[in-house]
């Protein structure tokens, strides 16, 4: 079963996972030891995450290290797409008034 963006990142762990990767790779054993979770939820997790298409594997050695996919999160993005829009102008507005009103 593949998943949208938006039920990856429904699960903490899943999330607390993409927050570990956003610094860098990482093998299992790492997101274990950093995440205190137990090996057989990262595997489970991170199959999850790779169907979904939010991170990458390679095989390095007997290891298997995982990244950020390089365009991960379509789908989530492009919902919040106008809303970050609407946010930016906004800020934008209130930052004139702000200036305006401290001159």
């Amino acid at each position: 079963m593949i998943m949208d963006g938006f039920t990856a990142i429904a699960e903490p762990t899943r999330r607390a996972i993409l927050d570990c990767l956003r610094t860098g790779e990482r093998d299992v054993t790492t997101l274990v030891t950093e995440l205190r979770i137990s090996q057989p939820l990262a595997s489970k997790h991170l199959r999850v995450l790779r169907e979904a298409g939010l991170v990458e594997a390679s095989v390095r050695g007997k290891r298997r290290v995982y990244r950020l996919a390089k365009e991960p999160l379509p789908d989530v993005l492009a919902w919040i797409g106008p809303y970050a829009r609407q946010w930016s102008i906004a800020f934008d507005r209130l930052e004139h008034v702000l200036e305006s009103e401290s001159s």
